[in-house]
């Protein structure tokens, strides 16, 4: 393939129309203004914005912190199994209508235990979705359980012994809420025990936290992917192990510029990773709250950044499928189909 032979002006329609996997989705980030305002009027909760202008307008966040205090108020609506169900289909339709054909899920249970919901509510109305996804949309979509980090590791050892009569509808474990002062050492001793339980492993590090946080999340956790990542070229030394040993980076370019970690999209480092051999995907992190879904990621980071062309639109997509935690066979498949996709439009050139 000489994907060099792609004009720009078709870069953007590849982009949408590529066959890709998102590996950095909060589902309850997903859960748009107006869905809130329908689960709220369902379960007589009141919301603290008259309008759902007025909760969108709120969506103006100095950091990471000012996000979170929104976005655990935005889960307070969701009470039933129902609830989940409707939000994470909501999710699975967007997905793939932006060409998404694996997705790995995010989802935060003590968010929603500590106001009184069961976790079977909400792993089975997400299970549910799931399932249904894989059945109605032929999107592939798995569940990774997130432990929030501003909580005590007893609370997450607890949260973990409630999920395990579950443990057949989530794949992994992943870490995240703040960083601030909570750094993945104080979790070490939980991620030991998922690794004996055979969970896949993922740890937010490297967004508001140094890079000594993904260093750690490695070395003291053993996470297997690093969600966010993008404070790795703080350490040289961590960008070349990152890149040799074939570590992950999920980055969500639009969150960053979001919360404030890059001013705008043009000086995002995306490009920089790429071009350092780490192995980077494109996702969408809070999608509701952070402007856009996967594809429209895509798009607004590439009008931001020229560098990054054909070739780094096929890289982000293939990583995605490498990084994804599937059957090696499921994987090859994938990565034929995105060969072929792009051979196509190359159209012979």
């Amino acid at each position: 393939m000489n994907l060099e032979s792609i004009p720009r002006q078709e870069l953007a329609g590849i982009l949408c129309r590529m066959p890709k996997a998102e590996l950095h989705i909060h589902i309850e980030g997903s859960l748009e203004p107006e869905l809130i305002f329908a689960l709220a009027r369902k379960n007589g909760i009141e919301l603290a914005y008259p309008s759902i202008e007025a909760l969108r307008a709120a969506y103006a966040f100095t950091d990471l912190q000012s996000f979170l205090d929104i976005y655990y108020a935005g889960a307070g609506v969701l009470q039933t199994e129902d609830d989940f169900f409707d939000m994470a289909w909501s999710y699975l339709n967007r997905a793939k209508a932006d060409n998404v054909i694996h997705a790995e899920i995010f989802f935060d249970p003590q968010t929603h235990t500590a106001r009184g919901v069961p976790f079977a509510t909400v792993i089975n109305g997400l299970d549910r979705a799931v399932r249904r996804g894989r059945e109605e949309l032929g999107l592939s979509a798995s569940l990774i359980l997130c432990f929030l980090r501003h909580l005590s590791e007893a609370d997450a050892f607890a949260t973990l012994e409630e999920a395990l009569p579950f443990r057949d509808k989530f794949i992994g474990v992943g870490l995240d809420s703040g960083e601030r002062g909570n750094p993945p050492e104080k979790f070490a001793a939980l991620f030991a025990r998922c690794r004996e339980l055979g969970l896949r492993l993922v740890a937010h590090a490297g967004e508001e936290g140094p890079a000594s946080y993904i260093s750690d999340a490695l070395d003291l956790l053993q996470a297997e992917r690093i969600d966010h990542g993008v404070r790795c070229l703080e350490d040289p030394q961590l960008v070349a192990r990152l890149a040799a040993q074939r570590i992950a980076l999920t980055v969500c370019p639009l969150s960053n510029v979001k919360l404030a970690v890059f001013p705008e999209l043009g000086h995002h480092n995306l490009a920089r990773l790429l071009a350092a051999g780490v192995v980077a995907t494109i996702n969408s992190d809070d999608p509701a709250y952070f402007g856009g879904y996967l594809n429209r990621n895509f798009t607004a980071t590439f009008d931001a950044l020229p560098e990054l062309g054909a070739r780094e639109a096929y890289l982000l997509a293939r990583n995605s499928f490498e990084a994804s935690f599937v059957a090696e066979e499921t994987r090859k498949e994938w990565i034929a189909g995105l060969d072929a996709f792009f051979a196509d439009c190359c159209g012979g050139r």
